[in-house]
């Protein structure tokens, strides 16, 4: 499945034959016929790819022929890339000799001192002569010009998502509800642990995944739980790397010891301890019993009614752990969901009542792809904005369903790709190179895909490669081919299908060398593939990337990971393939060592000429050599978390491609960062700016990063001494997604109450982008207006911290999309009302609110908390008096260091499950659990005024509690009345 790569780089290879580059090259070195008779015979071969194309599915030796043609193709794109880095470089070297323009005007800078014009002849001859002998196979095999089927132009196409969204699930019900029960159970097997495995078990494609989502998010489920996580295992079973990750995604720390497994097992079983809760393994194919015990050997300490979910194509290891009967295989949906399935992916709707001739082929086409969901849904989308007769018909005919079956590939998902345009097929078949599971950033994606080219043809007027990569990812995205990450909405996924499906599409160009095929690399013949990546080990020696030293024509070299990036993590590299084996492969454009410990790199780096993207992320080098200065493509830069770097180097101006800096947490200097700013189409990532200046004027240079984004701190606001510097720094204009604004928490005293707010007030960031805010230690009394303003549409998470002379909260409840909201540290605030909720509906996305140390605060009057499920009240000593209308949804309530607050005014708190008070007054406690009959774990220690009369009227309430935890309660003699009952007879 050559063609649609080949078609895409045939087109590109005529263009820039046809450059002024490539004219001015043939002018001055005289090889004008051999650049003419190429071009030529590429256009016309291009004439003829689409009948290629359609033939390759049954001719292998079609398919040999454009697999030989895209390696010229390659070849020929190298030899004009060299000519036109060549042309960058002299045009460098001229501008920094002072040449000028009118002796540039007579001689292109571009066109002089090329390598020798024989071995530009020679190369040109090489090129013709394959040309020629591909041309007479073209003859041979019959191929001829065919009118390219046009696809129906569908812009909105490239603005849908595949959002995870129940309502878009057909089928399942049954299963899900016969599930849920199982979870809600406080018993299940095995029987004598307080955990139980709950299995899901199905082919590929079958919505295992999906299933477990549905119940993952379930309201009965959610509430049921005290800690939910989900982690996907994959066949990389690797036992300390796992309970690592779910040690961190329960919440726990990672401390140095824990690279012990023993101490990292106890920490696991301690944080579990008395708590339910539900942990998902997806996609295990693990068959060891004893990997498997030794994995959830923490668990036992447990709350019972814990259950572990586990989806899994083979069931081996569950009946070795005797789930013979316990289970049945998740089957394919029936006849009417898959068919109803399939319109609602094609036709928009769940139903073909519209669409009554479209309905026999879809019937056919459902039946052809098994009634498994995911086929249903790659072909589905396919079709989507094709309502003829004719499109259906020649899917459901089509000779894929009868070709042979590559691996686990099913046709259905090989017709999908089939749909695909060109440049989509290519930008899929890169995603080869990454493992099964692995998580994909789409930002970086797409960075990549420039680098390699793949997106230089498809730009449009007003717009720019990077945007471009991005409407190609989200159609991608839309069509199924990636998902989006279970518990992270920022990263995505790829099904191990479709994985399968790039692999097998990628053919002999693309390479992933896996951890265990180490053994028959040597068999393999490298000299051809031109992008390869592997995945990280704890030690990479030399022996095992040596035979790339063949592979001459390498383009990519690639590290990747399994799951997310862990700071506690490090790889070894070994140094002989920074000096020996990376100069031996020229051609390089993607490189990346991002995770090695490497503290150097050799300045032979600068001979990679064609290099565009370059990552040295979380890599212990404190300098970059001069050579770098070299690479006049590089287009991307990631430097993110070298820690140890402190300096660029001094040539770095030279750079004038580079379009991507990725600088987070290092110590290069914001001074220094600035000098580089004047770099026209930079954007930089920060991840702090350091004002250190007495006057703070340097936040004005922030005005040089026009293209600043992503995350930023800055701190040190408070050496700002004129708004002006603020305003100069032009905010308004940054597309930032967080932003931490900070000052120092010194006296107040020598504090300008008036020019901070000044400041904070032209520090309004883009209001398109920014997700998180944090603001800390400012010292206005009273916040802008922007602070709070609706405009801030996707505003969901917003800390407040240290404003010590703040009097009043800012009107936060009008963000429409605030999920997440901290208050700590206001001691001049001493009622919260009405200006925090604003005017009309407030907090309709809030779900998790926190007031912290706000020791001047007395009273809180409020309205509704339409999805509020965590509230957090703590250090609060001069509150007493809190009167809400409704808290419909909270799950879990802590208050804690609020001794003077007696009562709260509320309504029922019908959701309410996890109660904790903790030094807080007895009248609280009782008044809280009278509108709380719903508490099922109840926390309670120090608490004033609690004694045996009184804790018996609060056990009235209690009905519903499973758990109860009490300490430093002395006043108590006894929990139950049953028992003062029995002292009393006793003594009697």
């Amino acid at each position: 499945m050559a063609e649609p790569m080949t078609s895409a780089l045939v087109r590109l290879l005529i263009e820039k034959l046809v450059s002024e580059t490539s004219k001015n090259i043939a002018h001055y070195k005289g090889i004008g016929a051999e650049i003419e008779k190429c071009q030529n015979s590429f256009k016309l071969i291009e004439a003829v790819l689409s009948d290629a194309y359609q033939k390759e599915i049954a001719s292998p030796p079609v398919k040999v022929w454009l697999n030989d043609l895209q390696h010229l193709a390659y070849d020929m794109d190298d030899i004009l890339d060299g000519w036109a880095t060549e042309a960058i470089r002299r045009e460098f070297t001229h501008d920094s000799e002072g040449m000028t323009s009118k002796v540039r005007k007579l001689l292109p800078s571009c066109c002089t001192n090329f390598s020798p014009t024989i071995k530009m002849h020679h190369k040109l001859d090489r090129i013709n002569t394959k040309l020629e002998g591909l041309l007479k196979q073209k003859l041979e095999y019959g191929l001829s010009e065919t009118e390219e089927i046009s696809r129906p132009k569908n812009d909105n196409r490239r603005l849908q998502t595949s959002v995870f969204d129940p309502s878009s699930i057909v089928g399942r019900q049954a299963e899900k509800e016969a599930l849920v029960q199982q979870l809600l159970l406080l018993d299940g097997e095995p029987r004598d642990k307080n955990y139980s495995i709950i299995p899901i078990v199905g082919m590929g494609g079958v919505g295992k995944t999906t299933l477990a989502g549905l119940l993952y998010n379930d309201v009965q489920v959610e509430d049921h739980f005290e800690l939910k996580v989900w982690i996907c295992i994959s066949d990389e079973f690797d036992i300390f790397v796992r309970s690592k990750e779910i040690f961190v995604a329960f919440g726990g720390e990672v401390k140095e010891e824990h690279n012990n497994f023993d101490k990292l097992q106890e920490a696991l079983r301690d944080h579990l301890t008395r708590k339910r809760f539900l942990l998902v393994l997806d996609d295990v194919w693990s068959e060891s019993r004893e990997d498997w015990e030794t994995l959830v050997r923490p668990f036992y300490t447990c709350s019972p009614g814990s259950k572990v979910i586990v989806t899994t194509r083979k069931d081996v290891l569950l009946k070795k752990l005797g789930y013979n009967s316990l289970y049945k295989h998740l089957e394919s949906l029936s006849d009417d969901d898959a068919l109803s399935l399939f319109a609602l992916h094609a036709l928009g709707v769940r139903n073909f009542d519209s669409h009554l001739s479209l309905k026999p082929h879809g019937e056919g086409i459902v039946k052809k792809c098994k009634k498994l969901p995911l086929a249903l849904i790659a072909i589905g989308t396919s079709l989507r904005t094709k309502k003829d007769e004719d499109s259906w018909k020649g899917v459901l005919e089509s000779e894929i369903w009868t070709s042979p079956v590559e691996g686990e590939v099913i046709p259905a998902l090989r017709l999908s790709y089939h749909d695909l345009s060109a440049t989509l097929k290519r930008l899929f078949a890169y995603c080869s190179l990454f493992p099964k599971d692995f998580l994909f950033d789409k930002e970086n994606l797409v960075l990549l895909w420039m680098a390699e080219g793949f997106l230089h043809q498809e730009i449009r007027r007003n717009s720019t490669e990077e945007c471009v990569g991005h409407e190609f990812f989200d159609e991608l995205l839309s069509r199924s081919f990636f998902q989006h990450a279970p518990n992270n909405e920022s990263l995505f996924v790829m099904h191990d299908l479709m994985n399968d499906l790039a692999t097998s599409v990628a053919t002999e160009f693309y390479f992933r060398l896996e951890n265990e095929s180490g053994k028959n690399i040597k068999k393999m013949k490298l000299d051809k593939y031109r992008h390869m990546s592997f995945v990280r080990e704890k030690y990479v020696a030399y022996e095992k990337l040596q035979v790339l030293e063949d592979a001459k024509c390498l383009r990519t070299f690639l590290a990747t990971l399994v799951g997310e990036v862990e700071s506690w993590g490090y790889f070894y590299l070994s140094n002989k393939v920074l000096t020996d084996l990376l100069p031996e492969l020229p051609l390089l454009r993607v490189l990346s060592l991002s995770g090695f410990k490497i503290s150097e790199l050799p300045e032979s780096i600068g001979t990679l000429r064609h290099l565009r993207y370059l990552n040295l992320s979380q890599t212990h080098i404190t300098h970059l050599p001069e050579k770098v200065c070299n690479l006049v493509n590089l287009q991307t830069l990631i430097l993110f978390g070298c820690y140890k770097l402190t300096e660029l180097p001094n040539n770095f101006l030279n750079l004038k491609n580079l379009q991507h800096l990725d600088v987070r947490d290092t110590l290069l200097s914001f001074q220094m960062l600035s000098e580089i700013g004047e770099l026209k189409s930079l954007q930089i990532t920060l991840s702090k700016i350091n004002i250190e200046s007495e006057s703070g004027i340097e936040i004005a240079k922030l005005k040089d990063f026009k293209n600043l984004y992503e995350k930023i701190s800055v701190v040190g606001l408070e050496k700002v001494q004129n708004a002006i510097y603020a305003h100069e720094a032009n905010f308004s204009q940054k597309k930032l997604s967080e932003l931490e604004l900070i000052w120092s928490d010194e006296p107040r005293d020598s504090r300008n109450e008036m020019l901070e707010k000044a400041v904070l007030n032209e520090l309004k960031p883009c209001d398109d982008k920014l997700i998180q805010l944090e603001i800390r230690s400012y010292g206005g009394m009273e916040f802008p207006n922007w602070v709070g303003d609706p405009s801030f549409l996707h505003l969901k998470h917003v800390s407040i911290r240290g404003c010590k002379r703040c009097t009043s909260l800012p009107p936060l409840g009008q963000l429409p999309s605030l999920k997440k909201l901290v208050i700590e540290g206001l001691y001049g605030v001493e009622a919260v009302g009405s200006e925090l909720f604003g005017t009309g509906q407030a907090f309709s996305s809030l779900e998790i609110l926190r007031f912290d140390n706000m020791r001047g605060w007395k009273k809180w009057s409020g309205a509704v908390f339409p999805r509020l499920q965590n509230l957090e009240i703590i250090g609060c000593p001069n509150l007493v008096e809190v009167t809400l209308e409704a808290l419909p949804s909270l799950n879990d309530l802590v208050l804690y260091g609020c001794p003077n607050l007696v009562e709260v005014t509320l309504e029922a708190l019908p959701s309410l499950n996890v109660l904790t008070l903790i030094t807080c007054d007895s009248g609280l406690l009782r008044s809280l659990v009278e509108v709380a009959s719903a508490v099922t774990k109840l926390i309670i220690w120090d608490i004033s005024g609690l004694n045996d009369v009184v804790w018996g009227g609060v056990t009235e309430y209690l009905g519903a509690v499973e758990e109860l935890k009490m300490s430093a309660c002395k006043e108590i003699r006894y929990l139950v009345k049953s028992d003062a009952d029995a002292k009393r007879r006793g003594g009697g």
